[in-house]
């Protein structure tokens, strides 16, 4: 089973580039993705942002899991917490302070909780915690989001779909992270003609923002089942069109792998209707938004699906899915595994670690095995917990755990 998972959550290999023996980068045509492999000293800086709402209860389990994990595969991780989101705009009056950002900028990777809550709904745009969110990817220059979301054969049960339709599915949403219509101008609030208040985005990509995460869904869905699903709107959209078109472009490249299109709408029943017809999905900002989330109930809980924001050059930003549920803040409700397997996917996407992840990766279906649930997850038979002993029992199994060979 520990096999099972990790080669559900992985999506690419390294291939090293010339005169560097301790960075690497994904695939070709030209290489997309930069990622870490293993150092020879072994010693990482990792950034911890907590954020608001469950973010802090989760991270410190995450954070536990890594350092019982480093120990025992001979890592040295160094953590450094920063304030982000909500907590940021309590502290310092921003979202994302220069501070984080620079620490960020400068650590092998980060490791994101949750932002956002009630308390700053009200709140101008440039003073939510969403924005720190958008500031960090453009900051860092992510551009490529990776979610995966499996349905693992201990949660079936707990997916709303019937069991017959969730069982086996595997789907894997490639992202674009900072383009789009969250990013694009002109944006604002204006008066129309007739003095009538309005609200405006733009929808806009440039060529190459579209051709390097085509390059990445393609080597995605390479080293996957071959096949690739390009959503847009190029029905209505002339940004989907130019899209689509960039991607049938870029296909040339990759004979090997079958691409189709689907119109978002069409895309968001057919996963829930027959979601195994998807091997891996690649979509623009705000449809791959609203599509891997839906996705994620597939699988039983959104507490479980990890992600990794990638980039050409820099630390990436691994992160739970998930918002922070203001709701169960401090009463020891949260699912830490989302973020425990972000934890896992950073190991492997941002310091090249791969037997450290494969370690936490199994940890994390060993406790399933044994029956431990939290809210989200659980179904008759098994035992409630809340956070902290989900935390527990995942350390007990990364202690006893010997990863399965790939």
């Amino acid at each position: 089973m520990a096999a099972s998972l990790q080669l559900n959550v992985k999506s690419f290999r390294p291939i090293a580039l010339p005169n560097s023996a301790s960075r690497y980068r994904y695939s070709a045509k030209p290489a997309r993705i930069r990622c870490s492999a293993a150092s020879q000293s072994k010693r990482y800086t990792i950034t911890l942002l907590p954020g608001d709402g469950i973010g802090p209860e989760i991270i410190s389990v995450a954070k536990n899991v890594l350092n019982l994990t480093a120990s025992l595969e001979g890592i040295d991780l160094r953590f450094q917490e920063m304030p982000m989101g909500g907590a940021a705009l309590d502290l310092t009056g921003v979202p994302l302070p220069e501070e984080t950002l620079l620490a960020a900028k400068q650590s092998d990777a980060v490791l994101l909780g949750a932002i956002g809550g009630y308390k700053w709904d009200a709140n101008e745009k440039h003073l939510k915690p969403e924005t720190g969110l958008l500031q960090l990817r453009e900051g860092l220059k992510v551009f490529a989001n990776l979610r995966p979301a499996t349905v693992l054969p201990q949660l079936v049960d707990a997916s709303t779909l019937k069991k017959e339709v969730a069982e086996g599915v595997d789907i894997m949403v490639v992202r674009e992270l900072t383009g789009g219509i969250y990013f694009g101008k002109p944006r604002g609030f204006s008066k129309s003609e007739n003095g009538e208040e309005i609200g405006f985005n733009t929808e806009v990509y440039a060529g190459y923002e579209v051709d390097r995460i085509a390059h990445v869904a393609f080597e995605t869905a390479r080293k996957r089942q071959g096949r690739l699903c390009s959503v847009d709107k190029a029905n209505v959209l002339e940004a989907s069109m130019f899209w689509r078109k960039r991607v049938v472009a870029i296909s040339s490249e990759y004979p090997d792998v079958e691409l189709s299109h689907m119109y978002v709408d069409n895309a968001a029943m057919q996963l829930v209707r027959y979601p195994k017809q998807f091997d891996t999905i690649v979509t623009n900002n705000i449809f791959g938004d609203i599509l891997s989330d839906e996705a994620s109930m597939i699988t039983g809980s959104i507490g479980m699906l990890p992600s990794a924001s990638l980039g050409e050059s820099g630390p990436g930003v691994f992160e739970p899915i998930h918002g922070s549920a203001p709701d169960i803040a401090g009463q020891d409700k949260a699912n830490p595994l989302a973020t425990v397997l972000s934890a896992a996917m950073l190991l492997r996407y941002g310091l090249g670690e791969e037997n450290a992840a494969k370690r936490i990766e199994a940890a994390v279906l060993a406790t399933l095995d044994r029956g431990f649930r939290t809210g989200d997850i659980y179904s008759s038979g098994t035992k409630l917990v809340g956070c902290k002993e989900m935390g527990e029992e995942v350390l007990k199994s990364v202690d006893s755990q010997v990863p399965a060979a790939v």
